[in-house]
C-alpha cells in the first residue's frame, strides 16, 4: 500500500532531522496515520517502562488516552495481553462477552464509546517494547488487508521508537532529553511505587500491585492515590500494611 510506504519514508525522514521535542511528534504521526489507514476511531502507543509500568507516548484522542490510562491503572487489558503473547489481540465486539484475560478492564471500558479493540505488539529486534492500541466505536472485524496494514503500521511505530531509545528504559527525543509528555504522565505513580518499595521492603511488582488494589478498592484512579502518597496525605503505615 502506497500510503504505508509514504508513512515509513516520512518517519525515516523525521528521525533523520530529529530536533528537540520531535519524539512525540514522530510517534504521533504514526498514530494519526493509523486512524486514516484503518477502520478505527483512535490509536495510542504506550511503552514498557519496567515492572508492570507503562508510559503513554501518544494518544490520538481523548478516548484512546482514557483506555490507555485505564489499562495502566488496572494492570490488565489488551496491551498487557499483546505484550505477553507477542501477537495481536483482536476483539471485534466487546459487548459479546469480556475476554477472560481482562474482565475488569472490559467492564470499565464499557463507559467509553468503544465497541471493538485491536492491539498490536511493537517489537524492536527480539524485544517487545510497546503496543499500538486502536479502538472503533462500532463492532466489526479487521479484514485481511486491514490486518496487514495494521501490522505494517506497528512495524513503523517500532521504527519511530527505535530512534528514541537510549540503552535501557529511558525514552528520549532527538535532542537526548525525555520526550515531553512521555515518561512524565505517571511520574507520581513511579514515585509512590518507590516509596512503597523503600517503606515496606517490597519488590517493585508487589508495590505497584498494592497501589492498584488500593485504588480499585477505593474507587479512585491510580494517579490520584499516587499523588496522595507523594503529597503525604496517605499514610503508608496505616493504609498499606
Amino acid at each position: 500500500m502506497a500510503e504505508v510506504e509514504d508513512l515509513r519514508a516520512s518517519v525515516l525522514a523525521a528521525l533523520g532531522e530529529a530536533g528537540p521535542g520531535s519524539g512525540v511528534d514522530v510517534v504521533g504521526r504514526v498514530c494519526r496515520a493509523c486512524v486514516r489507514l484503518l477502520p478505527v476511531n483512535g490509536a495510542a502507543v504506550s511503552v514498557v517502562a519496567g515492572a508492570g509500568h507503562r508510559e503513554i507516548v501518544y494518544a490520538s484522542d481523548a478516548v484512546s488516552m482514557a483506555l490507555a490510562e485505564l489499562q495502566f491503572s488496572l494492570g490488565e487489558g489488551p496491551c498487557f495481553e499483546a505484550q505477553t503473547s507477542g501477537g495481536p489481540v483482536l476483539v471485534p465486539d466487546l459487548a459479546a462477552g469480556p475476554p477472560p484475560a481482562w474482565p475488569v478492564f472490559a467492564a470499565e471500558a464499557a463507559a467509553q464509546p468503544v465497541a471493538a479493540l485491536f492491539t498490536f505488539p511493537v517489537q524492536i529486534g527480539a524485544v517487545r517494547v510497546a503496543t499500538l492500541d486502536t479502538y472503533r466505536s462500532t463492532p466489526g472485524s479487521l479484514d485481511a488487508t486491514d490486518l496487514s496494514t495494521a501490522l505494517q503500521v506497528a512495524d513503523i511505530a517500532a521504527l519511530a521508537l527505535s530512534g528514541l531509545r537510549d540503552g535501557g528504559e529511558r525514552w528520549l527525543d532527538g535532542d537526548g532529553r525525555w520526550m515531553e509528555g512521555a515518561g512524565m504522565r505517571f511520574r507520581e505513580v513511579h514515585q509512590a511505587t518507590g516509596m512503597l518499595i523503600a517503606h515496606l521492603d517490597l519488590p517493585a511488582s508487589a508495590a505497584l500491585a498494592r497501589l492498584r488494589a488500593y485504588a480499585f478498592g477505593h474507587g479512585r484512579s491510580l494517579g490520584e492515590v499516587a499523588a496522595d502518597i507523594v503529597g503525604g496525605r496517605l499514610r503508608l503505615d496505616e493504609e498499606f500494611r
